[in-house]
């Protein structure tokens, strides 16, 4: 719909005063007595259940009565993409993030469980490891959805029980019922496991490179507060984040889930200009960055207490990673001729350095933070670690069978 207003309607005053209208409050549904009871029975049964949790209109409220009945009910809980900060991932009940880079220990969880509870989430493409994890449309576990969409509910996956109710509501009246009779001993050591799976999983490996971005990570997850906000785009430097980073509280991770890349640094803006308290770090590769990085100029305008890590490889590096896994040595348009990122965030009026060497971070990291306003730092990476794992060279003997 489009409304079209004449110029002297947007200058001219008027004595009528207008009504006071209600605020409209938006209906909520919510799971029925039976749909409840049906719920806790199939978790009762289940040797080895998991709940994935993600969507939208959830709340630090919600995240607890989650953490809560995990706890009860020995049930482990797996963020979707970019939802990690849904759930504590320091908490024992947290089995790791199902997204891009999925643990494959995760993954095979998801496959293999008896009773899969997808709690908010489509369960779509990026959780669903490009629809492999799940059989469509009749999934070999047991699967419940709750979705508030009824239209989204069996439109993929079949359920064995569809609750159409928000999560954040469903997860509070599940989190009111008695907790099992029983102690569910050997669920206990199941949780354990998914736990000790993911745990191993996030332990950052040893430095690579004459700037190692494991260092780099290492020395972030000792000085962040658990409240920091980081902020990201999208692109290969972001696995770092979503593997090696704690999410401790909720709304502490601000990152795309449609994958755009140039997010970070309007979305550190905005959480600098919300919570100006607390510690916002911006993560983005050197093309996610080129993409808004003239928002600078806004942190600038309003001094905002913000830190940006722009991660300079020289390309795009996923891009370059798919081109080397199916193309082998075809590499196409996906170099990258970058300005001087720290002398660019200067001509804004930030504080910027450019980092070379890993024992250069520490320092650099220290200034950043003592600048009153916005800080940017340049790593200077090696475009041959394509990820934290992998090298381009490895992709291409991977490629051609080696």
């Amino acid at each position: 719909m489009v409304l079209a207003l004449p110029e002297d309607m947007l200058v001219e005053t008027t004595d009528v005063i207008p009504p006071k209208l209600a605020v409209a409050q938006p209906a909520k549904a919510a799971p029925t007595d039976a749909d409840v009871q049906n719920l806790l029975n199939s978790l009762v049964k289940a040797s080895n259940p998991m709940i994935i949790v993600g969507g939208g209109a959830w709340s630090d409220r919600a995240r607890q009565n989650l953490q809560d009945f995990a706890a009860k009910w020995n049930v482990p809980v797996a963020a979707s993409f970019r939802c990690q900060d849904f759930f504590d991932n320091a908490h024992p009940c947290y089995a790791g993030d199902a997204g891009i880079g999925i643990n494959p220990g995760l993954a095979a969880r998801i496959s293999a469980a008896d009773v899969l509870v997808l709690l908010g989430t489509r369960f779509s493409e990026m959780e669903s490891g490009g629809y492999r994890l799940v059989n469509i449309p009749k999934p070999a576990q047991e699967l419940i959805h709750i979705y508030p969409d009824p239209e989204e509910i069996g439109r993929v996956y079949a359920p064995d029980i569809g609750i159409a109710a928000p999560a954040a509501e469903t997860i509070a009246v599940l989190n009111n019922q008695a907790a099992p009779a029983k102690d569910l001993p050997e669920r206990q050591a199941y949780v354990a496991h998914c736990n000790a799976g993911y745990r191993a999983w996030s332990t950052l490996p040893g430095g690579r490179g004459q700037l190692a971005m494991a260092d780099v990570m290492r020395h972030l997850k000792n000085v962040l507060p658990d409240d920091a906000i980081v902020t990201n785009g999208a692109g290969n430097y972001t696995v770092w984040l979503h593997r090696y980073l704690k999410y401790r509280k909720y709304r502490t991770q601000l990152a795309p889930i449609s994958g755009s890349m140039g997010y970070g640094l309007p979305a550190a803006v905005a959480a600098a200009r919300t919570h100006p308290g607390r510690q916002i770090v911006c993560f983005a590769g050197d093309g996610c960055f080129l993409m808004h990085g003239q928002e600078l100029a806004t942190a600038v305008k309003y001094r905002a207490n913000l830190k940006v890590i722009v991660v300079n490889n020289g390309m795009y590096g996923t891009i370059r990673m798919h081109q080397e896994r199916s193309y082998p040595g075809r590499v196409s348009a996906t170099d990258l001729v970058n300005p001087d990122f720290a002398m660019l965030a200067k001509s804004y009026g930030c504080h910027g350095e450019t980092v070379t060497r890993t024992e250069q971070f520490a320092a650099a990291w220290d200034r950043a933070c003592d600048y009153p306003g916005p800080s940017l730092i340049e790593l200077q990476v090696d475009p041959e670690l394509i990820t934290p794992t992998q090298t381009i060279e490895d992709l291409r003997r991977a490629s051609q069978g080696q």
